[in-house]
């Protein structure tokens, strides 16, 4: 049974998330085995939840753990809700084999610390995944991981409804491009390799933010080396460095 944070809070009022769904719910389909495993004060956070917001919750066999169903458009979830840092294979054998069978797909992963999120970026690059497909969104706990499935399941309803799927997908590959971009930029300083740049882009943020870090704060929110913070400041503060040849 997991542990979380869930078991030790008080279920929040669902009448406050509300305005989530304003036009109307749709369908959640639960995966049995994954509510089995959750506990109960976590389900019934989920109940109360989807219950306030206008969703029926079904409970049935299915390979993500949830599918949503909203304004016509379906939406698959897998929810990792404890990190195995000794053993994220299964993790990603299993979101390689979803992702095969359905068009939308994202995985919520609750990463409460430093120490798990650190484990599933080098866990992410070593095994291969490739970035935006699908998209991971990493969140503290339990309760905003379930949030944030709402919200996107709801979002991508009132895309169909509108008629700008297109348009989201347009976003959604601007979204990669942009990392594919940061990447670019971070990996071209000497010595840093893509791990790097996606521990600098989930801990700190954004290029601009990096280059207003310094070395203490770079080694204290990411596993880097003194060595690599030190390049990557000089790299942004120091024109002899930025300027000099790359060449002999």
């Amino acid at each position: 049974m997991a542990n979380s944070k869930s078991s030790q809070r008080n279920v929040p009022n669902p009448l406050c998330f509300i305005s989530i769904c304003t036009t109307g719910g749709g369908v959640c389909m639960m995966n049995k085995q994954w509510r089995d495993e959750q506990h109960p004060s976590f389900i019934n956070f989920i109940s109360s939840f989807l219950a306030a917001n206008s969703f029926r919750l079904n409970f049935v066999p299915i390979a993500p753990d949830c599918i949503f169903n909203c304004g016509g458009s379906s939406v698959a979830f897998i929810f990792v809700t404890k990190w195995d840092c000794a053993n994220p294979i299964p993790i990603f054998t299993r979101v390689t084999k979803v992702k095969g069978q359905f068009a939308n797909l994202y995985v919520v992963v609750s990463l409460p610390t430093k120490e798990l999120n650190d484990s599933f970026v080098r866990a992410y690059f070593k095994l291969g995944m490739e970035i935006g497909r699908p998209t991971f969104v990493p969140v503290q706990d339990l309760e905003m991981g379930f949030e944030k499935i709402v919200k996107i399941a709801h979002a991508r309803g009132e895309c169909k409804r509108q008629g700008v799927v297109s348009r989201l997908k347009a976003e959604r590959e601007q979204a990669v491009q942009g990392i594919d971009v940061f990447q670019r930029v971070i990996t071209s300083i000497p010595g840093i390799d893509n791990h790097d740049a996606v521990a600098l882009n989930q801990a700190i943020g954004s290029i601009e933010a990096i280059a207003k870090a310094g070395k203490e704060s770079i080694m204290e929110n990411t596993d880097l080396s003194a060595d690599k913070a030190e390049t990557i400041t000089r790299f942004f503060r120091d024109p002899k460095f930025y300027l000099s040849p790359k060449f002999n």
